[in-house]
């Protein structure tokens, strides 16, 4: 019988198994677990989103000046969505942006001294709930391997061009004529 693999469906498409569909909603599960109490720190203690504390860190980190372009592919998170967190904390204060002197298309952010001072309030907080929730119930040797899983996890997706390097969805405009094609 030359028919399709048994675990492929109608689509072709082969199924997970069951060990990887246990592996990936146990890994689904405990992102969306720590999230949910990392967001509710952040929000208890600084009233930040979870994605304003990653623009305030990588900020804190960088100790100068980032484009808004190297805050998203950091950040893994929208363009637009990331200019309006940007305008939030820029609002705020705890943030400035500037035109670029060298590229008249790039923004450069600033962390503030008060963005800095609210990234030292809510990050001890932060680090203990992390620690309790993701790495106390691992020893030094689960720690060493969930690393490494993870790296290589995270490494292999990023190996796509960064979502800040694609090109922008345009709209198709109700009043132009429909695109060519080809002749058969």
């Amino acid at each position: 019988m030359t028919g399709p693999h048994p675990d492929t469906g109608a689509n072709g498409v082969q199924a997970l198994g069951p060990q990887q569909l246990e592996a990936y909603f146990a890994l689904m599960e405990a992102v969306g677990l720590l999230q949910h109490h990392v967001e509710q720190q952040l929000r208890t203690e600084g009233g930040l989103s979870y994605v304003q504390f990653q623009l305030l860190a990588r900020l804190a980190d960088a100790h100068g000046q980032l484009t808004m372009t190297q805050l998203a592919d950091g950040v893994v998170y929208s363009r637009s969505g990331l200019t309006y967190q940007a305008g939030l904390l820029e609002k705020a204060g705890l943030i400035a942006r500037a035109p670029s002197p060298e590229d008249e298309r790039a923004t450069l952010v600033t962390i503030t001294d008060n963005g800095l001072a609210l990234f030292g309030r809510v990050l001890p907080g932060h680090m203990q709930v992390v620690r309790r929730l993701l790495f106390d119930p691992l020893s030094s040797d689960d720690l060493y391997h969930l690393g490494d899983i993870v790296t290589r996890v995270r490494d292999h997706m990023r190996a796509q061009p960064p979502r800040s390097a694609a090109p922008r969805k345009r709209r198709p405009n109700p009043t132009s004529p429909p695109p060519a094609t080809a002749p058969a």
